[in-house]
């Protein structure tokens, strides 16, 4: 399936220049009154099965698993350490700091500085990067395969000994502080945040990961110190090499590299100390953050959905993608349809607990009411009917072509395996990705749509200007929350400031 990239830049120009001769002849035609005739585009062609190479795996004495993926078909390997957790960490007042922690590990270690890991990387011309989602931690490197070793070297060396310097810890703190600046005053984005709050609540998929203002603000040094002696152990982590490299050569490598990563003596923490990742009592609420300045009005439809682990997964995926997409039915019927939004979508994401399931779009102000109301009968139309052959089999050919592409680079590929080792999954499923998405019925969707992701539980968010949206909403719900920006809070479930918070900022 995956195929040597063509180096002939002549021959990549031919398809623009036969476009660009094709569109002269359209519009001359025009101009002397020809009619220009429009082809229906061809279907999808029928999907072809994916035969990635079995992985093999091993794990060190010291409690590291170590996965290995070969792929010759180009000189690059890349290799990924994954730390079997991340923002779910997250201390109740220190929201951002997993995120902050794996972010520091390429800014210093005992015996290199931040510039010296760069020049060093680039030197081997390679890259190297790290950052925390919500269930893990990762740093990785891609690199020529003839220099993995020192990059290897590399990666272990920051992901165990970084130093968290306090002048690299306060650089990165004003970059979050002005990133989120920015991301507050975003009415997409903000309302992304506050349908956190409104699904997970102060369970702790709640909180915004990459942290608030306030949060941000308290994260010490010792609190950085002390979730990487707690949690970046080699008995809590994962380290995934695929590309142009042989198994026998990537073990020995990692033997040579991973062994001297000592095991603590203290057992690894269990999950129960990380606490409730999602709310349990979960109830519909319709919240509207009062922007009054803001240009356009965010709506968000937001719930609870399913865990990466789900035996509904394949179908989940699959049902959100017939709502998702240019072609999806959310904006054919939001723009396409009505001219309401510049584009609507929707996603799925699945954790190691239920996931939030997202749709969303932007609109003018005036129609945030309307718009909520087409996301609302939108998922409850796939609930209700099934949906056609021609229109799922499209679908499902964008979940396979994207992730045909995925599987296109060697970081792709050991970002795939690496997914699967985090989730305790089969590392096989990745070649039966294709076939699982095929064999999804109509029945299944609207099964899916009815059920783990009912509209019946569903919050909305609007984040706007309320006196263009407010009165025609409340006509649609009776239960609609009101919050000012200049009481917003995304500290709490409450999303409203109190005078203690507003005392301790």
């Amino acid at each position: 399936m995956r195929n040597t990239r063509n180096t002939c830049e002549r021959a990549a120009w031919l398809p623009l220049i036969a476009l660009v001769a094709l569109s002269s002849m359209a519009v001359r035609a025009q101009q002397m009154g020809a009619p220009v005739s429009q082809e229906t585009p061809p279907p999808p062609a029928a999907p072809r099965s994916v035969n990635i190479p079995r992985p093999d795996e091993k794990t060190l004495k010291n409690g590291l698993r170590v996965v290995v993926i070969e792929d010759h078909d180009v000189p690059l390997v890349s290799a990924q350490l994954l730390v079997k957790n991340g923002g779910e960490i997250d201390p109740l007042q220190l929201s951002g700091l997993a995120d902050m922690t794996a972010s520091l590990l390429t800014k210093g270690t005992k015996t290199r500085s931040a510039p010296e890991i760069a020049q060093q990387i680039e030197a081997l011309g390679g890259t190297i990067e790290s950052g925390a989602g919500w269930d893990a931690s990762r740093a990785s490197i891609n690199v020529m395969s003839s220099r993995i070793e020192p990059a290897l070297v590399i990666l272990a060396d920051i992901s165990r000994n970084p130093v968290f310097n306090e002048e690299e810890i306060e650089r990165l703190r004003q970059q979050y502080l002005d990133s989120l600046s920015v991301t507050l005053r975003q009415p997409g984005a903000l309302a992304g945040l506050v349908a956190g709050r409104v699904v997970f609540g102060d369970a702790a998929y709640g909180h915004p990961l990459s942290g608030t203002p306030e949060s941000l603000a308290r994260i010490r040094r010792g609190d950085i110190v002390g979730l990487h002696s707690q949690f970046y152990r080699p008995d809590n982590a994962v380290l995934v090499i695929g590309g142009d490299i042989k198994g026998g050569d990537a073990f020995k490598l990692a033997e040579r590299i991973f062994a001297g990563w000592v095991k603590p003596t203290t057992p690894l923490s269990g999950r129960g100390m990380v606490g409730k990742m999602i709310n349990p009592d979960e109830k519909q609420r319709v919240v509207v953050v009062d922007m009054p300045d803001a240009g356009q009005a965010a709506v968000v439809l937001a719930r609870a959905g399913i865990s990466r682990n789900d035996p509904d997964y394949f179908r989940g995926i699959v049902t959100n993608a017939v709502l998702d997409g240019y072609s999806g039915r959310l904006n054919q019927e939001i723009r396409i349809k009505r001219g309401l939004s510049y584009g609507a979508r929707s996603r799925l994401e699945t954790r190691r607990d239920a996931g939030p399931f997202v749709a969303s779009a932007q609109t003018k102000n005036t129609s945030g009411a309307d718009v909520a109301a087409l996301l609302v009968g939108e998922l409850g139309r796939l609930s209700n009917e099934p949906v056609a052959a021609a229109e799922l089999v499209p679908r499902k050919a964008v979940l396979t072509g994207g992730f045909g592409r995925a599987l296109e680079t060697t970081e792709g590929l050991v970002g795939q395996i690496a997914s699967l080792s985090l989730y305790g999954l089969s590392l096989s499923e990745i070649n039966n990705f294709i076939n699982n998405v095929q064999s999804v019925t109509p029945a299944d969707i609207q099964k899916f749509a009815g059920g783990r992701i009912s509209v019946k539980n569903a919050s909305i968010i609007i984040v706007g200007s309320a006196k263009d949206f407010l009165e025609s909403l409340r006509r649609q719900f009776s239960n609609v929350e009101v919050i000012p920006f200049a009481e917003l809070d995304l500290n709490s479930a409450s999303l409203r400031k109190t005078a203690a918070a507003a005392t301790n900022q």
